[in-house]
């Protein structure tokens, strides 16, 4: 798995929340109008899309994405998608990269909540993206205001064409009077609501990755920064999934052996409202919760004693030293 390319004109959405339509959390492409050129599947792929000159297969031209045939009959083609989590949606990507002739005019976007795998014919759709009109190779951006969570959403293509990617940025919803007082959570885990508030390099991969369940599955699969050139060291800012006492960190740096970071320290603080900016230089003075830490390659640190005893916080700062990649980033702890 290659690091994906960020982006630099992306909005703020992109870096701060999961992707709810990531199939290695659980999304599914449930049903779709018609696939005849490329499966629903491909459109929910965590890796950007490619274009591989002279690839065709019994269908035609392969391509790295959903993509329906061309239309001969009144209507629009569209697809279920079911979500990774019950989420609150902040925004899209829809990604047209690598169509160019044969990329839909427009789209639009519908969401609904259920309980069932499937939602039924009755369900309530709400429009979360009217019809917007799209472009070919291109991603496309679109933020959304909506506070309701929801389970699936059905992705319109006006009348045809074809999707590389859909990305769907939001935050999960939990149901936290169901965990047992007292326990441990991790609580940067970005399934819990979890989520990356700002991090001062992204170069090889994006910071909100150390945030995903399980361990990485290579050197891609992290957050890497490039060499840093200069005095200082590289941090990124997570805002928990809820305020509560950190009683154990984990530091994975799975893959990373001739680029992990020599050292590594963690900040935090209970803050309430502020901008990203704001939080940026308010972090660089919070509270030591973790002195700086000797880290080794390719492999789980963990760290209990060395807390300090901070209380409830809802923000940390981690801080490498002074460059480097790591794998994943557990905050353990209490609930407040």
């Amino acid at each position: 798995m290659a690091a994906p390319v960020l982006d630099p004109n992306a909005p703020a959405f992109t870096r701060r929340y999961m992707n709810l339509a990531d199939p290695r959390l659980g999304a599914k492409a449930l049903f779709a109008s018609d696939e005849f050129f490329a499966p629903k599947e491909r459109m929910l792929d965590p890796q950007p899309a490619v274009f591989i000159p002279g690839k065709y297969d019994e269908h035609g031209k392969w391509m790295d994405g959903w993509e329906t045939r061309r239309k001969r009959t009144t209507g629009h083609d569209h697809c279920v998608v079911r979500l990774a989590r019950p989420g609150v949606v902040h925004g899209f990507d829809l990604d047209t990269s690598h169509f160019t002739g044969n990329f839909p005019p427009a789209a639009s976007i519908e969401a609904c909540h259920v309980d069932s795998e499937t939602p039924p014919d009755n369900a309530d759709w709400q429009t979360l993206v009217p019809a917007m009109t799209l472009q070919g190779n291109q991603h496309h951006y679109v933020e959304v205001n909506d506070t309701r969570a929801f389970t699936h959403l059905r992705v319109n293509l006006y009348p045809d064409g074809g999707l590389a990617r859909l990305r769907v940025y939001g935050q999960p919803k939990r149901d936290w009077n169901t965990v047992e007082r007292g326990g441990l959570i991790d609580l940067a885990a970005i399934e819990n609501g979890a989520y990356l508030v700002a991090a001062n390099n992204q170069h090889f991969g994006p910071a909100s990755t150390i945030l995903m369940p399980g361990r990485g599955v290579n050197m891609g699969d992290g957050w890497e920064t490039r060499r840093r050139r200069e005095p200082g060291n590289d941090w990124a800012i997570v805002a928990l999934a809820r305020p509560g006492t950190i009683r154990r960190v984990e530091v994975d740096t799975a893959h990373f052996k001739g680029n992990f970071p020599d050292r590594c320290s963690l900040q935090a603080a209970t803050v309430a409202g502020g901008t990203d900016d704001s939080l940026v230089t308010q972090a660089m003075f919070w509270p030591v919760l973790l002195p700086e830490q000797s880290l080794k390659m390719d492999n789980v640190h963990t760290f209990s004693e060395q807390l300090a005893a901070l209380g409830p916080v809802t923000h940390v700062r981690f801080n490498i030293y002074p460059d480097g990649g790591v794998s994943r980033l557990r905050l353990w702890g209490e609930i407040a």
